[in-house]
């Protein structure tokens, strides 16, 4: 026990500037949980995409944790535009003990409800609050806190912003987004509603590890979730309501300091479909079916066979997946691929980094640790004046793997780890592959600053400005996010964007201003290539119908013969 408290001062000096040592680049990704499983990437509206949880920036009293839902929402979902699942049961958990279980639960339960079921349209006229007449569809929630076992009402009927539709249907979204803000009666505040999808990688990754531009250090990686939004559940609390003994941490070695985050959700065990167009309707227990802490773990730690298991799974179970931490299927790809000599198995430096936690940082003061995947925070870590993205690995101590903010990359931190830069901090005498430090995908940043209080998260992109994949931009879109150097611009102790001209711009093959992230052109350029389809298939067409009427007049001349001769 005292062992364990001994902070980190040493251990965490160690990891900066051994992790430093290995020379980090400006290669930065970012990871997430986007349909990272079979059965959930059926269910988008119950699929956790992200988890964040860092000591707000601006409020450094409190923790914000941020969870995303629904990937890959296009800004032009209309008519019927993405929610929050009636159905599902949301919920972010907290384990203030470290013996992997939710001692703190905060739930979340949705009801839509539509004034005119006369109309196909979402709103009527401009929404220019959130209580507008002229929406026609409005979301609703309650919000239940659990701590151990007792569960209390801490919001009831709270509003859900209306998605960015458009320039002409939600002129002020940024307005309506903030409207959304509300306090809970246990001192914290909420947020539920649409937002930019924080998360940016190159995921042609997932093309045999492909990296467009070797060694995914200098740039050349194309954002595929740039412009893209998801529904996010925010909720920003006091310390002292998150420690186990009601009082804020005083320091990084404070027994109470650390705590482990995840999100789970969940569907009733029976759905009944009804004839008429009626809603289903669900019955029986609550079965969860997603499950989501630090990022990349049932991407690429759980193998396919397992994916919907560990969805399903608790954190007190996770010794069932400890092969896949120790004995990792990226380690062996790093090596075929790139044949970067990685550590050898068993890998106690993932062990600490997945599922313990880092001792003397992130591990919690407890005789009864139990190894588990979760999202860690030491909370009396103060947040940086100067964030680095690359978080512990670039000397930022309050960045990933302590919490994670929406800036850090987390992939190419990942991806470092996995073909073992850190391991020398765990066995001195190994000398990490000079190339295990220099990995990522090339994408530097989230594509649209983020906030700089509560929620956090950019705005939701609207449809108006959108850009479809393979599509060019628009002229004179009617963009609603706030322009650089604007009020969606962080300062002082927020998360900060790139430099302009920084390697997330990519060159050679990346995407280029005015269009959105796709595949390098090569060849000639057509611009008319749909018009001369459209003739080919056309002529297509005409042919196939003369020899239909010319088969058609062949067979019944055929007949009338026989009818003559008989």
């Amino acid at each position: 026990m005292k062992a364990a408290k001994v902070f980190s001062v040493g251990m965490a000096g160690l990891m900066v500037l051994g992790l430093a040592a290995f020379g980090t680049g400006p290669g930065r990704v970012s990871a997430s949980s986007h349909r990272e499983a079979p059965l959930i990437s059926s269910d988008p509206a119950a699929d956790a995409t992200d988890v964040y949880a860092f000591v707000s920036p601006d409020k450094p009293d409190t923790v914000t944790i941020v969870t995303n839902w629904y990937p890959f929402e296009e800004p032009v979902g209309g008519p019927n535009y993405f929610k929050f699942g009636d159905d599902v049961l949301y919920e972010i958990d907290i384990d203030n003990v470290g013996d992997a279980q939710a001692h703190i639960k905060y739930q979340f339960r949705f009801n839509t409800t539509v004034a005119n079921g006369n109309t196909f349209l979402y709103n009527t006229g401009p929404v220019e609050s959130i209580d507008s007449a002229n929406l026609n569809v409005k979301q609703f929630y309650n919000v239940t806190k659990v701590v151990d076992g007792n569960a209390t009402e801490v919001g009831s009927n709270l509003k859900v912003p209306p998605v960015n539709i458009g320039a002409k249907s939600t002129p002020n979204y940024e307005a309506l987004s903030n409207a959304g803000i509300t306090d809970l009666s246990d001192g914290s505040k909420v947020f539920a509603g649409q937002s930019d999808d924080p998360f940016f990688v190159d995921l042609n990754v997932f093309d045999l590890l492909s990296i467009r531009k070797l060694p995914g250090n200098m740039g050349g990686g194309v954002d595929g979730l740039k412009g893209y939004n998801v529904q996010t559940i925010a909720i920003q609390v006091p310390k002292s309501v998150l420690s186990k003994d009601g009082k804020a941490p005083s320091a990084p070695t404070d027994g109470n300091a650390v705590i482990g985050v995840y999100s789970t959700s969940y569907r009733q065990a029976t759905t009944v479909l009804k004839d008429g167009g009626g809603a289903p309707a669900g019955s029986g227990e609550w079965v969860q079916v997603s499950r989501l802490g630090a990022p990349l773990v049932n991407e690429v730690v759980v193998p396919l066979a397992a994916k919907d298991l560990w969805n399903n799974s608790k954190p007190a179970g996770d010794g069932q997946f400890l092969g896949g931490v120790t004995d990792p299927e990226l380690a062996k790809l790093f090596k075929a691929i790139y044949n970067i000599q990685v550590p050898p198995a068993p890998r106690d430096d993932l062990v600490a980094i997945f599922l313990t936690g880092i001792p003397g940082a992130t591990q919690p003061a407890t005789a009864t640790l139990k190894p588990s995947e979760e999202l860690r925070l030491n909370m009396a870590v103060p947040p940086s004046a100067n964030p680095n993205s690359l978080g512990v690995v670039g000397g930022d101590l309050a960045g990933y793997p302590d919490g994670r903010r929406l800036a850090d990359d987390v992939t190419d931190i990942s991806l470092k780890a996995v073909a073992g830069a850190a391991y020398p901090l765990f066995h001195p005498d190994f000398k990490a592959d000079a190339l295990a430090a220099q990995l990522g995908d090339g994408v530097d940043a989230n594509d649209v600053p983020f906030r700089t209080s509560f929620p956090y998260v950019a705005l939701a992109h609207d449809g108006t400005s959108s850009v479809p994949h393979g599509t060019t931009a628009p002229a004179g879109g009617g963009t609603t996010q706030p322009p650089a150097g604007g009020s969606g611009e962080p300062s002082g102790g927020g998360t900060t964007q790139p430099p302009a001209g920084g390697s997330g711009t990519p060159s050679g093959g990346g995407e280029t201003s005015g269009s959105i992230p796709s595949m390098p052109k090569t060849g000639v350029q057509i611009d008319h290539l749909g018009d001369i389809y459209g003739i080919v298939l056309g002529s297509i067409a005409a042919l196939g119908g003369i020899v239909l009427l010319a088969g058609y007049a062949v067979r019944r001349k055929s007949a009338e013969e026989k009818v003559n001769n008989k």
